[in-house]
C-alpha cells in the first residue's frame, strides 16, 4: 500500500472511530427522536381496572414511546428518586420529553407527617423545610424547570404538559375549574423558554369531557375520581395529540411526528 492510500485510510478511519464519538453521532441521527414521559399513575403504566395515558400514545404518534412515569409520584419525588436523571442519562439530541405532574404535589411539607411528595408553595425560588426529615423542598416550578434545562442541554426537546383533571361531573354538575397546578406547569414552560413548550392537557380532556356529558365521563372513572379506565385513559391520550395538532397552546416539536387522521374528542 503507498504512503497516500495509507494516509487517506488513516483519516478515514479516524473520522469514523475516534473515541466511538464521531460513529455514536451518526448512529443516534439514524435511530431518529424517542418520546420519554414523565409523570404519575395518570399517565403510567399501571393495572385494571386502572391504565396510564402514556400506555396509549403510541396509537396516534410515529416514534417510539419510552413511558418512565411511576404511580403516586410528584414533581418532588421523580426528582429525589433520581428519575429525572435516569431520563437524562437516556436522551439524545432530537428526542422529546413530556412531564405532567400535578395530583400528587399538593400539601405542606412542613409537617411532621410530611409524605415526601408535597412541594414548597409557590412558583418561585422559595424553599421550606420538610417537618419530617429537615430536607430542603423545594418548588413545584423549580422541580420542573431544574429537570427541563437538563433535558434541552442535551439537545432534547421538553413538553411540560398539564395534569389531566379529576372526574368533573362528579355529582351530576359540570365543574372545570382547573388546579393551580395548570397554571404552574404553563408557567414553568415559560421560564425555561427555549427547547420547551406546553400543552393544555387539562383544558382539552375538559374539552372532551364537556362533550361527553355526565354519565359518559362517570363512566369512566370505575375506582375513584382520579383514575380512569382503560378507555378513559386511551381519550386522554386521544385529547393531549387533539392538543397538539391544533396547537391549542402553539406549536410543539411532537406535531410533525402525528399520525394522520387522529380522532377528534372535543
Amino acid at each position: 500500500m503507498g504512503i497516500k492510500s495509507t494516509f487517506i485510510s488513516a483519516v478515514l478511519a479516524t473520522f469514523v472511530v475516534v473515541d466511538g464519538v464521531q460513529s455514536r453521532a451518526i448512529e443516534e441521527r439514524q435511530a431518529g427522536p424517542t418520546v420519554y414521559l414523565a409523570g404519575d399513575s395518570t399517565m403510567a403504566k399501571t393495572s385494571a381496572p386502572h391504565n396510564g395515558w402514556g400506555e396509549y400514545l403510541s396509537k396516534y404518534i410515529t416514534l417510539p414511546v419510552v413511558n418512565k412515569a411511576i404511580s403516586g409520584r410528584s414533581a418532588r419525588s421523580f426528582t429525589n428518586e433520581g428519575r429525572f436523571t435516569e431520563i437524562e442519562r437516556l436522551v439524545k439530541g432530537g428526542d422529546i420529553v413530556v412531564i405532567e405532574f400535578g395530583h400528587n404535589d399538593g400539601g405542606s411539607p412542613n409537617s411532621a407527617s410530611d409524605n415526601g411528595r408535597s412541594n414548597c408553595p409557590g412558583t418561585g425560588p422559595e424553599v421550606c423545610r420538610s417537618g419530617k426529615t429537615g430536607e430542603t423542598v423545594y418548588t413545584y416550578n423549580y422541580y420542573l424547570e431544574k429537570a427541563a434545562r437538563s433535558f434541552i442541554a442535551k439537545g432534547a426537546n421538553v413538553i411540560i404538559s398539564s395534569q389531566t383533571p379529576r372526574n368533573q361531573w362528579e355529582g351530576g354538575v359540570y365543574n372545570g375549574a382547573p388546579s393551580r397546578y395548570v397554571g404552574y406547569a404553563a408557567q414553568a414552560a415559560k421560564n425555561v423558554g427555549r427547547g420547551a413548550s406546553f400543552v393544555d392537557h387539562f383544558q382539552s380532556v375538559s374539552n372532551m369531557y364537556l362533550r361527553l356529558g355526565a354519565q359518559r365521563t362517570n363512566a369512566l372513572y370505575p375506582k375513584d375520581y382520579t383514575h380512569t379506565s382503560p378507555e378513559g385513559s386511551d381519550l386522554s391520550a386521544q385529547a393531549f395529540v387533539q392538543a397538539v395538532a391544533r396547537d391549542l397552546n402553539g406549536t410543539t416539536p411532537l406535531k410533525q411526528y402525528l399520525r394522520p387522521n387522529l380522532p377528534t374528542v372535543w
